[in-house]
């Protein structure tokens, strides 16, 4: 029997677009990468599948689904705080996804009322950078 490849799950809101950068970056550094991207809403699923991201989808129960089965689940770090993103993220998306088994890889944005002490100032492109090097990394990839 094939053994699976881990499944990474990319997920963001709003307008998708720091999404959309990290895969983008991660299927550039391996094109054969098994991502899923999520979108909290209809808008942020549909920018990351109009880049590298092959497959997608929108709303809680995908991203109730997929941290059952992630290796690693990526995005903003307000992903594990209810009600952020305007609301964008249910109490149960961030329960579970802070209850997964996978590994969390957050980029630290000081946005929307969390401010994440110690952070370096970087540019987005920079902190998507180091998420891809750290996700890239656990994969072995």
């Amino acid at each position: 029997m094939k053994e699976k490849t881990p499944l990474v799950v990319v997920i963001d809101g709003q307008g998708g677009m720091i999404g959309r950068k990290l895969c983008d970056r991660l299927l550039e550094c391996n094109p054969e990468l098994n991502l899923l991207a999520l979108g909290t809403n209809s808008a942020a699923t549909s920018t990351m599948l109009k880049g590298k991201a092959r497959q997608g989808a929108t709303g809680e129960n995908p991203v109730l689904v997929a941290a059952r089965r992630a290796a690693v689940i990526a995005g903003p770090a307000s992903l594990v705080v209810a009600d952020s993103m305007l609301g964008e993220i249910t109490p149960k998306m961030a329960a579970v996804i802070g209850q997964s088994d996978a590994e969390k890889v957050l980029i630290p944005l000081n946005r929307c009322g969390i401010l994440i002490a110690g952070v370096q100032d970087c540019s987005v492109d920079e902190l998507i950078e180091k998420a891809a090097g750290l996700i890239l990394e656990r994969l072995a990839v």
